[in-house]
């Protein structure tokens, strides 16, 4: 990004970034992106330079795509902007590490407003304090819609990386976080109900980063963020470790939010659908969320058996010898998550 300048005037604001021209959106964007204490040389050069205390550094890059991860009529731009450092950040914190840092670059229309641009910002650079880190630089393009790439850096503060492949037969396996509430904020949108806290949650996820560093500390073997659905993450660390896990339906029963949302959604589909859709049982949705929902970005960690858990580590269930993920000792008989090439829609 260009060099830094003061924040610009509300005429400014107001206009579209073809009006501002690449460079003046650039002023706008870093004079709302404060630098963080592991910046050395942030936004103004040609590349950022960050100061690395553990001399590794844990990295890992992820799209948000208008049309495919948010709508401009259902999110505001600081909503695309928690949700973008949200999604990021998540992938670090799920290898141990502590989230330091972002890139962002941003694809836009020359119509888009300026103080659409600045509000986006807002919400970067929220989430990013919100989880110790900040935006150090990027990149902008012109795109027919509005496309974010967010690289994201953290530090393993001399800590061991906890990878996927290392769950074992005996450890536990307990998730931080909550699960289904995305996927339920979703669907309430979709139904046209938008004022339901679980709206918020699909709009602003907010993964619990710190609690990364803590399994670390803790011993976990594994540990992966919940982006594609619970089942679907599990397979992930199933399948790198070699192991089954087996997940209990009991330990995962949605609470009251999320049966009141299924409730919700089913009378509207009722009421709202000519076609006669026969919508699933409330409570059988509300676990099909926590099952396979995604996107609330919760950490999911397996850990030796008698770990002592803090109180936001849920167990949920155990790892055994075999292949693969079960529910009560039974293959789940639904789609496990989401799948960006196999997936319709």
């Amino acid at each position: 990004m260009g060099a830094r300048g003061g924040r610009p005037g509300r005429n400014q604001q107001d206009q579209t970034l073809a009006g501002v021209g690449e460079f003046g959106l650039i002023a706008v964007l870093s004079a709302w992106l404060p630098p963080g204490p592991r910046t050395l040389v942030g936004i103004g050069d040609d590349a950022a330079v960050l100061a690395v205390p553990d001399g590794r550094v844990v990295a890992s890059t992820d799209f948000l795509l208008e049309g495919r991860h948010f709508r401009r009529d259902w999110a505001g731009p600081a909503d695309v902007g928690h949700k973008a450092a949200a999604r990021s950040l998540a992938d670090v914190a799920a290898m141990g590490a502590e989230p330091s840092a972002l890139l962002v670059a941003l694809a836009a229309p020359p119509d888009l407003p300026v103080s659409w641009a600045r509000e986006l910002a807002e919400g970067l650079a929220a989430e990013c304090a919100r989880a110790g880190a900040s935006v150090i630089g990027g990149d902008t393009a012109r795109a027919d819609q509005v496309v974010l790439a967010v690289t994201s850096l953290g530090d393993l503060a001399g800590r061991a990386p906890v990878l996927r492949s290392g769950a074992a037969p005996g450890d536990l396996v307990a998730v931080a976080g909550p699960l289904g509430h995305a996927a339920a904020g979703l669907a309430l949108l979709t139904a046209g109900i938008t004022q339901n806290p679980l709206v918020a949650e699909h709009l602003r996820p907010a993964p619990p980063y710190d609690a990364g560093p803590e399994a670390a500390g803790l011993g976990a073997t594994a540990m992966i963020d919940v982006s594609d659905g619970l089942l679907a993450d599990l397979g992930h660390v199933a399948e790198a470790s070699g192991v089954l896990i087996g997940l209990d339906s009991a330990a995962l029963h949605p609470g009251d939010r999320l049966l009141a949302a299924a409730r919700a959604v089913a009378g509207s589909r009722r009421h709202g659908d000519r076609t006669g859709l026969v919508t699933r049982p409330p409570d059988a949705q509300a676990l099909r969320w926590v099952m396979s929902g995604g996107e609330d970005h919760s950490l999911v960690a397996a850990f030796p058996a008698g770990t002592r858990l803090p109180p936001r580590w849920k167990v949920v269930g155990i790892v055994a010898e075999g292949y693969g993920v079960v529910v009560d000792g039974q293959p789940w008989p639904e789609a496990r998550g989401w799948d960006h090439f196999t997936a319709s829609g």
